[in-house]
């Protein structure tokens, strides 16, 4: 894909559907832009409406003014989003869709931030890994001062070409994209606006080859070409010269440099300090960037706090929550009970819920996660207790939701309201954060298999059909439709809801339940895939044609209770 014809393939049929699907199941897809509209706006039109529609926009790209809002940061300072329109965020996902399996290519694997089947957990691991097995006590942090707001376009567009992107009609819209007008504000002349849907990408582009610049330092060394598959060489190099061991691990603009000694660690933070501001043109903040020894004080990384404590005749990575983190979760969940003291609905009860499972999915991974979460939990009693006593019960759960008994499997008491138990936010295990397989990978085809391996090829392979031919649509079917259509079908892994057979792209059928002439519409749960001839028993009227397809299909009493189900959905009479 890489070279000259990169448009044509953004602007293909299934690239636009591709990208319309992923920007409807993000939340942010209900927020309007400028313009006032959100993806309800474009549900309603036909898939060639919508796809014109976006064509029409290329020929001559204008991106729309970005709606800018202000979020509050933990310090109390204010951190500027952008919303572009909801058009705009569906052509930045067809760009993103092109551009990130070339992008992906030239990453560096310890790139963790803003990546397909990557997140804190393997950053986490990784940093375990450099501690426990490499023996590196040293890190360097380092802030970079408003980095998505200071991204020089010029050397991004270089930037960009250099890793493939050789499209100059590509390369034309991405900078109008850049250079979006900000409401209020006006034409940005650097950075990217955060709320984009390229802007991670970008961010990412942006510090590819300070990754690679980082890595060549030590872990990636060649030397001389004559040397490179010299292993011994290399490593005699390695000992006898002034290089600087030094490893990265990075996600977005937040990353920390592993080094071996003090004096590495010094050297580190000065050559990247240098390199930043003289290839990049980016400051850093020297009153947020440290040097820490490990074995003496905890480092900051992604909500975490990292030390290597001694065991026995080694040290190992202890990793904790951070304490702002510790103090935020105590004031929110403590906002939470309030709310549900006053109203003590299912909703309440359950959002409380919701934060307690947020926040358990995300620290698992921290090695003393049991007992920091323990620590508020012990903060939260007196709360609970005052707060909680009048609306519910306290006590062991008696029949307890399926997804309680899942999670906490430890006897801890808790309370009831309106029938829903909250979670203990005690009850925690934790998970080790293990280092990224390197096989798996979207974009290609090993990298696939293992992250699908539990799915049938042959089920991939009609979903692919389906995504790529409609040719049974009847002509006006909504996009959402054809969306929701896959969806539907790769939930019931291909197979007939009723029959339970499996169904292949040119035979099955997607069945409304409840009818759109009697109010129905095309949203997911509102469809279901079926065989064709179930699909015509369901609506057939006629009882010669009924008792034709009743002895062909041969079904069973729970099939047929199924079918009836569906029949009085669509006000026919039952089968008998």
């Amino acid at each position: 894909m890489r070279g000259f014809k990169l448009l044509e393939h953004i602007e293909s049929d299934a690239n636009i559907l591709q990208a319309y699907r992923a920007i409807k199941n993000k939340e942010g897809s209900k927020t309007a832009g400028v313009d006032g509209q959100t993806i309800k706006d474009i549900k309603s039109l036909t898939e060639k409406q919508v796809i014109q529609t976006i064509r029409e926009r290329l020929v001559d790209y204008k991106p729309e003014a970005i709606r800018r809002i202000e979020i509050e940061k933990e310090d109390g300072r204010m951190r500027s989003l952008g919303i572009p329109t909801i058009w705009d965020r569906i052509i930045g996902q067809m760009f993103k869709q092109i551009i990130e399996p070339i992008a992906e290519a030239k990453f560096h694997k310890h790139n963790y931030g803003f990546r397909p089947n990557r997140g804190t957990n393997h950053a986490l691991g990784r940093c375990n890994h450099l501690i426990n097995l490499v023996g590196l006590h040293y890190v360097v942090d380092i802030d970079i001062k408003g980095f998505f707001d200071n991204i020089n376009h010029t050397r991004l567009m270089k930037q960009l070409h250099g890793i493939g992107i050789a499209d100059t009609r590509v390369l034309a819209i991405i900078k109008k994209m850049l250079k979006s007008p900000i409401k209020g504000i006006g034409t940005p002349t650097r950075g990217t606006v955060q709320g984009g849907v390229l802007s991670p990408l970008l961010a990412n582009i942006a510090l590819n080859e300070f990754d690679w610049w980082i890595s060549n330092q030590w872990e990636t060394f060649q030397g001389r070409p004559e040397n490179k598959d010299k292993l011994w060489v290399r490593r005699m190099i390695k000992e006898k010269s002034t290089l600087k061991e030094m490893y990265i691990v990075r996600y977005c603009d937040d990353f920390k440099i592993f080094t071996r000694t003090w004096e590495q660690a010094q050297r580190a933070y000065q050559a990247v300090k240098e390199y930043l501001w003289k290839r990049l043109k980016l400051e850093i903040s020297e009153e947020k960037s440290k040097i820490t020894k490990l074995r003496k004080e905890r480092s900051t990384f992604l909500g975490f706090e990292i030390k290597a404590v001694k065991k026995r005749n080694k040290y190992v990575a202890h990793t904790y929550i951070s304490e702002k983190n510790k103090k935020k979760i105590k004031k929110e969940l403590k906002e939470q009970i309030k709310v549900i003291q006053k109203h003590p609905t299912e909703t309440t009860v359950n959002r409380y819920n919701q934060m307690v499972m947020g926040i358990q999915n995300y620290f698992q991974y921290a090695t003393h996660v049991s007992v920091d979460l323990a620590e508020i939990g012990y903060t939260l009693i007196r709360t609970l207790h005052n707060r909680i006593r009048q609306v519910g019960k306290y006590g062991l759960p008696d029949k307890p939701s399926e997804l309680y008994k899942q999670r906490y499997k430890n006897r801890y008491k808790t309370y009831e309201v309106r029938k829903i138990h909250l979670f203990p936010i005690a009850d925690i295990r934790t998970k080790w954060a293990v280092q990224l397989k390197p096989q798996i990978n979207n974009y290609t085809k090993a990298g696939r298999e293992t992250i699908h391996e539990n799915l049938s090829p042959i089920i991939q392979k009609e979903l692919n059909r389906l995504r790529n031919t409609h040719v049974r649509c009847v002509k006006g079917n909504t996009i959402e439709y054809l969306d929701n259509k896959i969806s539907r079908y790769a939930m019931q892994n291909g197979k007939c809801s009723i029959t339970k057979e499996f169904l292949t792209a040119e035979v099955l059928d997607c069945h409304h339940i409840t009818p759109k002439h009697l109010g129905g519409d095309d949203q997911f749960k509102n469809l279901v895939i079926i065989s064709r001839p179930i699909h015509k028993l369901i609506h057939s009227e006629n009882k010669e044609v009924i008792e034709v397809y009743l002895k062909v299909l041969n079904l069973t009493k729970t099939q047929l209770k199924k079918i009836n189900q569906l029949r009085e959905k669509c006000r026919l009479e039952v089968i008998v």
